[in-house]
């Protein structure tokens, strides 16, 4: 996490001190003692250890297994006048032998205004073993750590409220001597901060503003400073943002321009819409790299399972026609395309046991994709940016029947999906005639839906969405249907009702279908690790054909080559682990080229090597020379301070599992094109769309 502030960095010390002993802001905080501290003889360095007491927000079954009602924290905050700066460390203190929570946050001078302050934090965790409750205890942590995130500005600016009230605006820098003023000084003490207490009052900044940055480096997205101000070549056509994207702020203009660029320089083109990119980027809160980490995975997902022309190629099963009481009706008084679910008279055990859950959510993927295209239309028809849709879910006939264990694990399996391919695409969800039933169901999918997205939702009892504040507030009446109370007579949804048991298919023939759904897929996944690549042996018998491929690197960097070899490579080894009956995370890496032959010898590159990425989609072809044997490899990318270490390939696959950090990912097509046949190439131009041509080469 990396931000930008106005007030400087000295002002910004004095704030943070006042959080001790303990801060009323932060009630998990309950107390604070200082363990060691000490001063440079100049006072231009100070640092001050204190063991932190905090009372976790964990469930209690969980405190009383682990004997513990606190958690203490030891941070250590060192202050350097000289170089203007503020590092804070802390790490757990208690379950430190199974727990190891860490975290580092810098206030430093920013780099293009020395009266502004960079702010820089970031942290690990490590759960070695916590009574078997290792997965709480992480989303605990996760928890813990986003919420102090969020509360971290709102506490800041929160002390510099009240430095301002006690006339505290300024801080003079830190100088071995005595500063000579030519104005008079107020002298104001600040007992909790160890510096000369004489502080210089003049006239109050600029209101304090804070911008999300990339933290410089860390991709190729533009500089701090690039991030900040555009230049009026970056400048979106404002009558194209009013039409098409709404109100558009500049940093967020330009946060938009410059995730286009990079997804325009690595994926070669093949970009999704403004439109689709904005929603990923309002999702995160334009943090730039937190929306190209969601959107590539998002990309690559839709890639992999060809989602972009589901709306063309997926046929929906009879029994969905006629038991699945969902439909588009509509829009709303924003021009929102409407989606209308009748979940309490849907037989969701009959509609699983019939199709299955992998087909029911490729149905539901369907209503999203022409929930996409509906909002393009609606912008066209009303003339202004319509990016969303509004979904009424009517409950009425929900009992227990619907909480059949299968039925919530589909539906949940269905959020999730739902949840990180399509982000901020509902606008509004109005939930109607909600029973005594709805909060066990809320209770089991609630957390499972983002924070954001469940503000939207509207909840009505009984018959209270006919009143004020009820559903005339957002559709129409002569569009609201009539079993609502409304006038529209014609709203073509299936009745529902039981689905007939000879529609159910057995168990065999559900997994048989679900496995032929998500692995008709062109693309093959592989994993890369430190010492062992991943090779894919392509025999070429024509000269002159034409080998392409297409691949995504989903986790980490790798390297791209292609060698030749005249002879066939042996059969690749056995998994070390599959010996001895355990199955491998490295079960999709194979290897082929023997580590004892020698290059230049036993094989040849025939292509530079391609360094790729993180999030790359990387396309490209070769003409072979020469008959025999072409061998395409991905390869851990290792940073030259790590390129010290040689290790063995297969033989050392085990010991290079156990570092995550060394474990690569790509997702890959190839296909060879031989002369004077007839060949079929999908070429899948942008995120909505495709052409499928053939041609002779």
């Amino acid at each position: 996490c990396v931000r930008q502030y106005q007030p400087p960095v000295s002002l910004f010390s004095c704030a943070y001190e006042r959080r001790f002993p303990t801060c009323h802001l932060i009630p998990m905080f309950v107390d604070s003692d200082v363990i060691s501290e000490e001063t440079s003889e100049d006072r231009s360095f100070h640092r001050i250890e204190r063991r932190c007491k905090l009372d976790v927000d964990a469930p209690r079954l969980l405190k009383r297994i682990a004997g513990v009602d606190y958690v203490y924290f030891i941070q250590k905050n060192s202050l350097n006048h000289r170089e203007r700066t503020l590092h804070i460390e802390s790490h757990n203190e208690t379950f430190s032998n199974r727990v190891i929570i860490r975290e580092l946050c810098c206030y430093s001078v920013h780099p293009e205004n020395e009266e502004w302050t960079c702010f820089e934090q970031s942290a690990s965790l490590d759960i070695k073993s916590f009574f078997g409750f290792e997965s709480t205890v992480e989303k605990i942590a996760m928890k813990q750590y986003a919420s102090s995130i969020k509360k971290g500005k709102e506490i800041i600016e929160y002390y510099l409220r009240e430095l301002e009230e006690e006339g505290i605006t300024c801080v003079p820098r830190w100088s071995p001597c005595p500063p000579s003023h030519t104005k008079p000084m107020v002298p104001v003490v600040i007992p909790a901060l160890p510096i000369t207490p004489t502080i210089t009052i003049e006239a109050p900044p600029e209101s304090m503003n804070e911008i999300q940055v990339c933290k410089e480096g860390s991709s190729p997205l533009g500089s701090l400073n690039d991030a900040l101000v555009a230049s009026p070549d970056d400048k979106l056509d404002a009558d194209y943002i009013k039409r098409y994207l709404g109100d558009l702020t500049p940093l967020q203009e330009s946060c938009l321009i410059r995730l286009r660029c990079w997804l325009q320089e690595t994926h070669k083109g093949k970009i999704p819409k403004d439109e689709h990119i904005l929603r990923f980027l309002r999702a995160r809160d334009f943090n730039i790299d937190k929306a190209r980490e969601i959107l590539c995975q998002s990309l690559t997902w839709r890639k992999q399972h060809q989602v972009d022309y589901l709306l063309d190629t997926w046929s929906s099963p009879h029994v969905l026609h006629d038991y699945y009481t969902g439909g588009w009706h509509h829009h709303d008084k924003d021009g929102r395309p409407l989606y209308i679910l009748r979940l309490g008279h849907m037989d969701t055990k009959g509609l699983v046991r019939a199709l299955g859950e992998e087909s029911l959510l490729r149905h539901v993927l369907s209503i999203n994709e022409e929930g996409l295209r509906r909002c393009e239309e609606n912008t066209k028809v009303f003339g202004r940016p319509i990016s969303c849709w509004t979904c009424l879910v009517d409950l009425e006939g929900l009992n227990m029947r619907h909480l059949w264990r299968p039925g919530v694990k589909a539906l949940l399996r269905i959020i999730e999906v739902v949840e990180a391919n399509y982000p901020e695409t509902l606008g509004r969800l109005l939930i109607l005639r909600a029973p005594r039933v709805f909060p066990v169901l809320w209770t089991l999918v609630s957390p499972f839906i983002d924070e954001n997205t469940r503000k939207k939702f509207l909840i009505y009892a009984g018959n209270d969405y006919q009143g004020p504040g009820g559903l005339v507030d957002y559709i129409d009446k002569e569009i609201i249907p009539d079993f609502l109370g409304g006038e529209c007579m014609v709203c073509n949804l299936p009745e529902g009702g039981l689905v007939p048991k000879s529609l159910y298919r057995t168990a065999e023939e559900l997994e048989n279908d679900e496995i032929r759904l998500w692995t008709e897929t062109i693309y093959q996944s592989a994993s890369i690790f430190k010492g062992a690549p991943h090779e894919l042996l392509i025999e070429i018998i024509d000269a002159s054909s034409v080998i392409t491929w297409d691949f995504d690197v989903c986790k980490g960097d790798v390297i791209f080559n292609i060698y030749h070899s005249k002879r066939a490579p042996q059969p690749p080894r056995k998994d070390p682990l599959a010996t001895h009956g355990i199955t491998s995370p490295a079960g999709n890496n194979m290897q082929l080229i023997d580590k004892s032959w020698l290059l230049g010898q036993d094989y040849s590159m025939v292509e530079s090597p391609l360094t790729c990425k993180e999030g790359e989609s990387v396309q490209g072809s070769h003409v072979t020379r020469w008959p025999g044997f072409y061998i395409l490899q991905w390869k851990f990318h290792s940073m030259p301070a790590c390129a010290t270490t040689n290790l063995p390939r297969v033989d050392d696959v085990l010991a290079t599992l156990q570092v995550s950090s060394h474990k690569c990912k790509v997702m890959y097509y190839t296909e060879v094109l031989v002369p004077n046949c007839v060949i079929s190439i999908v070429i899948i131009s942008s995120l909505s769309s495709y052409c499928h041509f053939k041609g002779v080469i």
